[in-house]
């Protein structure tokens, strides 16, 4: 790598880091989590004398705003998009507190390590030193840190787009997640995310007839029934759709012809992702496939009855082209003859495929950046299979990527395994790559 960090920056967003993840701001779901208000006093106290905007739509669920004007008015404003939210965890199965924050051996460990506290106090630190700068940058940075992402952003960037636009409109948008090397057919390249899958959860809801649990023979136990439920959606299999993201990826794979050819192959996709590494077949079917995952059961309200309904919470994601009607009309083919014993409604996050335009300034100068700092790489858009706040803006008509700067030090299948992972880190170095990297795309966006 050719492109030098700078310690001091490193070091503060290191701190900042640490801070966040202490603070503990986990999102289960529930409207009293989170309580995102610790986190954004951090922020807080890092952008000392701006401006700041705190949004709050419900108690202790802040998210909070700055903007630093440029000089230059006809200059695009960028808007750094970061969230202070994090998922819960297992305590038992980390090898460190994941709430301690502790630097080891020259990673930052903890939950939100990489999701995606990492960014947010890296744009955090970026923006404070562009404005402690003798000199303003020419274009406007805005600085938004989110509540609520990891339950959808009904709570956090949904709201703020949907009710204070003016405040946060802008013409790009950089936030999770990109910047990673990947090593493949073609040597290194970087990913930027482009698109992203859309989200369809929805709550299935199987009926039985109660009764008493010492009398099971011949009963309608609407549990027995949610267990076929779940077996016959688990094993439904949608047609594959080869989309351009993923014939790119495919291209840039080191892997035999034959098997790359089979990759591409709708109808060999299935035997040939059962031949590769099993976490390359886990992106890449859901990269070419609507996936449902049965991830909440609820039913049953004492040990002796016989329960009359259960309740299915089903993660869906769907690729581009995908709406909702679709996904009904999927899950009740999957259903079959059990289709009239559910009631399917959509659950509580609902958004549609997105993607943006890489024919952008800012894209282009991603892939410049990508290529000082990882000589020799190119840049290779990719799909995010999960959510993030950038479609709230994409749906707006503003270019949005996932984005960011990282070390080779971290394999790609290393590091996507530590979202929401056991012992999930970062290694410092990515740390003052990505606050280096806000830095430098405010500068070169009006140069």
């Amino acid at each position: 790598m050719s492109t030098p960090t700078d310690p001091a920056l490193t070091g503060r967003t290191t701190e900042v880091l640490q801070t966040l993840i202490r603070n503990a701001c986990v999102n289960d779901g529930t409207a009293a989590s989170g309580q995102e208000q610790r986190n954004v006093a951090v922020i807080d106290q890092v952008l000392g004398d701006l401006d700041q905007v705190h949004f709050e739509p419900v108690p202790g669920r802040r998210s909070v705003l700055t903007t630093l004007e440029g000089t230059d008015p006809d200059a695009p404003t960028v808007l750094l998009l970061g969230h202070l939210d994090v998922v819960p965890v297992t305590r038992e199965a980390w090898r460190e507190d994941p709430f301690g924050g502790e630097l080891i051996d020259g990673e930052v460990w903890g939950r939100g390590a990489v999701d995606m506290l990492n960014l947010t106090s890296s744009m955090a630190v970026a923006v404070e030193h562009l404005a402690a700068r003798p000199q303003r940058p020419r274009s406007t940075v805005k600085f938004l840190a989110v509540a609520d992402e990891e339950a959808g952003g009904a709570l956090g960037a949904e709201w703020i787009v949907d009710h204070a636009w003016s405040d946060v409109a802008c013409d790009y948008v950089l936030t999770e997640s990109g910047g990673i090397p990947v090593d493949g057919a073609r040597g290194r390249s970087i990913v930027f995310a482009t698109a992203e899958k859309g989200i369809g959860w929805r709550r299935l809801t199987v009926r039985g007839t109660p009764g008493h649990g010492s009398m099971p023979y011949g009963a309608d136990n609407a549990l027995v029934t949610a267990a076929e439920v779940i077996r016959r959606i688990t094993a439904f299999d949608p047609p594959p759709r080869l989309g351009a993201h993923w014939r790119a990826w495919v291209a840039n794979l080191d892997l035999p012809a034959e098997v790359k050819d089979g990759l591409l192959d709708e109808g060999r996709l299935k035997d040939t992702l059962a031949q590769v590494d099993p976490k390359l077949a886990r992106y890449g079917h859901a990269c070419t496939h609507i996936t449902v995952s049965p991830n909440v059961v609820r039913g049953g309200s004492k040990v002796n009855v016989i329960p009359d309904a259960v309740h299915l919470d089903l993660d869906i994601r769907t690729l581009p082209g995908v709406d909702g009607t679709e996904v009904d009309a999927m899950l009740t083919e999957a259903l079959g003859d059990l289709a009239h014993r559910v009631t399917i409604v959509p659950g509580d996050v609902g958004r549609p495929p997105s993607a943006s335009a890489q024919d952008t300034p800012l894209f282009d100068l991603l892939r410049r950046r990508a290529a000082a700092v990882h000589p020799g790489s190119e840049v290779l858009p990719w799909m995010t299979v999960g959510g993030t706040d950038a479609s709230f803006f994409r749906r707006r008509g503003v270019p949005a990527y996932g984005a960011g700067m990282f070390s080779a030090e971290v394999p790609l299948e290393e590091f996507q395994s530590r979202f929401h992972g056991h012992d999930e880190r970062i290694d410092l170095r990515s740390l003052g790559l990505s606050t280096q990297l806000w830095i430098d795309l405010v500068d070169g966006l009006a140069g």
